[in-house]
Parts: C-alpha cells; sequence; structure tokens
C-alpha cells in the first residue's frame, strides 16, 4: 500500500512540470511582441532615411534593430532550452534540418552561460548606443545615466565570470568524484565527499 501511495504522490509531483508549459508559450507571445518592435523600429529608420540622415542617426537606428534581435534570440533559446530541460523532449525537431546545433545539449549550467552571454551582448549594444548618442550631444548628454548603464554592463560581466568559475568547479568536482569511485568502488557518495578534494 506504501508503495503504491508513493508511486502516485512521485508521479503527480513529476506530472508538475507541465505547469511551466504555459509559460513557455507566453514567452512565444513575448516574441510576437519583439517581432512588432523590431518592424516598428525597421519602418522607422526606412521611412526616416535621406541622404542627409546623419551616420550617427543610422548607427543608432541600426544598433536598435541589433538590440531587439538579440533580445529575441535569448527568448528563442529559453523556449527551446527551458522546455526541453523542465519539461519534455521536443520531438517534432529531432532529425530536422533546421533544428539548432545546441538543442539538447544546452542543460541548466549552459542555459545560464547562454542567459548571461546574451544579457552582456544586449548591454555592450545599449552602451554603444549611449555613446553614439553623446557624441552628437556633447555637453547635453545625460552622463549619470551611462555610468550607471556601464556599471550595469560590468556587474552582467563579473556575473558571467562568477558563473563560468562555479560551473568550472562543479565539473571539475564531478570528475574527480568519477575518478574516486572508480579507483575505490566499494566507497558510499558520503565517502567519497572525504576523498576528493
Amino acid at each position: 500500500m506504501r508503495n503504491t501511495a508513493e508511486h502516485a504522490l512521485e508521479r503527480g509531483l513529476f506530472a508538475t512540470r507541465w505547469l511551466l508549459a504555459p509559460m513557455y508559450v507566453g514567452l512565444v507571445a513575448g516574441l510576437g511582441v519583439v517581432l512588432v518592435k523590431f518592424c516598428l523600429e525597421l519602418w522607422h529608420l526606412i521611412s526616416e532615411f535621406s541622404l542627409e540622415s546623419e551616420a550617427d542617426e543610422i548607427t543608432v537606428a541600426i544598433l536598435s534593430l541589433i538590440d531587439i534581435a538579440l533580445l529575441g534570440n535569448l527568448v528563442v533559446i529559453v523556449i527551446f532550452a527551458g522546455y526541453e530541460n523542465f519539461v519534455s523532449k521536443i520531438e517534432a525537431a529531432k532529425g530536422n534540418e533546421d533544428r539548432p546545433s545546441w538543442m539538447g545539449h544546452v542543460d541548466f549550467s549552459g542555459l545560464k552561460m547562454k542567459l548571461i552571454g546574451s544579457l552582456v551582448a544586449i548591454s555592450v549594444i545599449l552602451l554603444l548606443k549611449d555613446f553614439v548618442a553623446i557624441d552628437g550631444k556633447g555637453e547635453d548628454a545625460d552622463y549619470t545615466s551611462v555610468a550607471w548603464r556601464i556599471g550595469l554592463h560590468f556587474t552582467f560581466v563579473l556575473s558571467g565570470v562568477l558563473f563560468a568559475i562555479m560551473d568550472y568547479w562543479g565539473a571539475k568536482r564531478q570528475v574527480l568524484l568519477a575518478d574516486a569511485h572508480a579507483h575505490h568502488p566499494e566507497l558510499e557518495d558520503a565517502e567519497m565527499d572525504r576523498v576528493t578534494p
């Protein structure tokens, strides 16, 4: 009786992963909003363009398009990797020649690294836009907000470095545990922790 109740509880708990599925569908809707914003920015660039347009204005507009495209990439990475890691494998993509090479290979650790990498890239684009805009404004530029963005950018970079170090240590520890288990198969996991440095 206890095993049956335990099995039913565990099946119920395992099924709760499907509560995440509507969140990923919501992100698809968010991706649609990103597409609309991209189209509006592109239309603004095309409609405002003339031979007299300043190069700085065009640069800022194109950087805005790149920024939005990177955001779209980030949303797709979260949808695919998150769904495959936490809900279910995407069988429809198996064998498809357009399936991204990273799909199915990005674990939670890899997802964190891709997220922080995308955030750093988006932050760089925003800083570039600020610097191009400052060049045209001169003394009227808001240096305080630029300083805050620089600080935020370095926070993202530092977070990425710390994530990478933690992942490296975690992977190294797993290798050491596997090696210790190969040399001492009789030891339990708790004893392995004492054997490995």
